[in-house]
């Protein structure tokens, strides 16, 4: 291992020989300025890994001398040292970006863990991790055949999600492999769940939370609670759990979050059906009968979320919701950009709501894009790409503004999505419905075992364009492929992210109630 080179700098350089000689003793190897013009001269022709920097020096200031550190070499890591404790020094210091900040006099040990936390801290989380993980991979495994019914699963999604995230920030592949075997065998045993219960949770009331009844349970009473503010909900198209868990930093210092809870997506899990379920209050079936001008069927070449403003308002006065609505659709940036414009001339409003389909254009042009495939080729990537989209984007503006006007804030989404990788054979008249992740038609030929089946689709409250139309659902990273030139297209959607079918990914999905700090 090569020794981590330190550049220590102190105007009473020659006290400190004790402590070079006590780093030499644990692999680290320290060259002494007494000054800081000279530190900058050495830093010029020589390379270092740490530099340990007296604040209280003649001539170039500690200061001084870390500014010019900083404008030649900024990612070079700073140890301020000094006696001056005094509120706006360390302001300073710590505003320079500097990576720990000692008080004299420093002992050889209080100098080691500081050394110890930059250089090996990373090491030392991943250790734990790894051990931490390995003491709840058994409890892990056991608890999946364990789980009873939609809270079990929905607290067992979050808790993977969590360890998802920590192995990913480990060099082990080993172990986020070994992760990775575990989450197929629970999205294994939850489409198993969900096909046994589905229809009992849809007509017997016993299930989770879901699309069609979410605004009238949690935004409902919201509204009529805060009359005298405004509430602007945001309806971000395609936002897995993991995805809302990576963004929720952000947003953090701008609203205090009052409820972080999840609810499941009807099935389809697609905008078709899940989205103006949300904005409905209604299953598709429903739709399709008591507002057959405004639902579109499967088979038909125009946008099927047309009418979610005027689904919403159906719902709003059928529940006696007398309330001043605004509704509006964000599918690019110019749209984003005007409506933070014109923010503020909602604050009259009771309800805003923003359908943002940013996320979902990310997982459909991974598809079709070879740059998207390689900025996102896993869930790893997905978040990263969602991250640096949401930190430049007019939703974060229009988050920020909200606050500054002080309204009530809700995120939530209408369904998640898939990473798949497991080809099936489909086979269909014309007519079939082009969906990866679930396929509606007549004379649907397919490996019955494999897929989720619904030969009366009216049982899942579910419309049918034929007598004998059924659906089938694809199941953990299953996708469904013609026959015709099968091979192609099963490499071309593979490793792609896809929505439709059963999958804690698809289904759980985040409702979130925010208030402005």
């Amino acid at each position: 291992m090569t020794p981590i080179k330190i550049l220590w700098v102190d105007d009473e350089i020659e006290l400190l020989k004790p402590h070079f000689l006590f780093l030499k003793g644990k692999g680290y190897l320290t060259t002494a300025c007494n000054n800081g013009q000279d530190a900058l001269l050495t830093l010029q022709k020589n390379t270092f890994d740490v530099v340990l920097l007296d604040e209280n020096m003649p001539g170039l200031s500690g200061l001084e001398t870390l500014n010019e550190i900083k404008l030649s070499s900024p990612n070079l890591p700073v140890i301020m040292i000094t006696k001056n404790e005094e509120e706006q020094i360390m302001e300073e210091a710590i505003g320079a970006k500097i990576s720990d900040y000692l008080i004299k006099p420093v002992n050889p040990n209080q100098i080691l863990l500081a050394l110890k936390k930059l250089f090996e801290h990373k090491n030392l989380i991943a250790e734990k991790t790894i051990i931490n993980y390995q003491k709840a991979f058994q409890r892990i495994s056991k608890s999946i055949n364990e789980l009873k019914n939609h809270e079990d699963w929905s607290d067992f999604y979050i808790k993977m999600l969590y360890w998802e995230m920590e192995l990913e920030g480990l060099d082990d592949l080993g172990m986020l492999e070994i992760f990775q075997n575990q989450m197929k065998e629970a999205n294994r045993l939850f489409a198993k769940f969900v096909q046994n219960h589905y229809q009992d949770w849809i007509f017997n009331q016993s299930g989770p939370l879901m699309s069609h009844q979410i605004l009238k349970k949690k935004l409902f009473p919201i509204l009529k609670n805060e009359s005298s503010r405004t509430t602007l909900m945001l309806v971000i198209d395609n936002l897995r759990f993991d995805q809302w868990k990576i963004i929720a930093p952000i947003i953090d210092n701008y609203y205090q979050k009052e409820e972080e809870t999840s609810y499941f997506s009807i099935l389809p899990t697609a905008t078709q059906y899940a989205r103006n379920a949300i904005f409905s209050g209604m299953m598709p079936l429903e739709m399709q009968i008591n507002h057959s001008e405004l639902w579109v069927d499967e088979n038909e070449k125009v946008g099927k979320n047309l009418n979610e403003e005027a689904f919403l308002k159906l719902q709003l006065q059928r529940n006696g919701m007398n309330c001043k609505f605004s509704y509006s659709k964000i599918t690019n940036l110019k749209a984003g950009r005007e409506l933070t414009q014109s923010l503020s001339n909602h604050k009259n409003d009771d309800l805003l709501v923003v359908v943002y389909n940013f996320v979902d254009m990310i997982s459909h042009a991974k598809t079709e894009m070879e740059i998207i495939k390689e900025l996102a080729p896993d869930n790893r990537g997905f978040r990263s790409l969602t991250l640096s989209w949401f930190k430049n984007s007019p939703l974060l503006e229009i988050i920020q503004q909200a606050r500054g006007l002080g309204f009530n804030l809700i995120i939530t989404t209408d369904h998640g999505t898939i990473n798949v990788d497991q080809p099936l054979e489909v086979k269909g008249n014309r007519e079939l419905s082009m969906n990866l992740r679930y396929k509606t038609g007549q004379s649907l030929s397919y490996p019955p075992k494999s897929v989720m089946e619904v030969n009366n689709p009216k049982e899942l409250q579910l419309p049918a364009a034929h007598l004998n139309s059924k659906f089938i659902f694809a199941k953990e990273q299953q996708y469904f492929v013609y026959q015709n030139n099968f091979n192609h297209y099963a490499n071309h959607f593979r490793n792609t992210f896809q929505h439709g079918g059963i999958s804690m990914e698809e289904m759980i999905i985040p409702f979130v109630i925010m208030r402005p700090r």
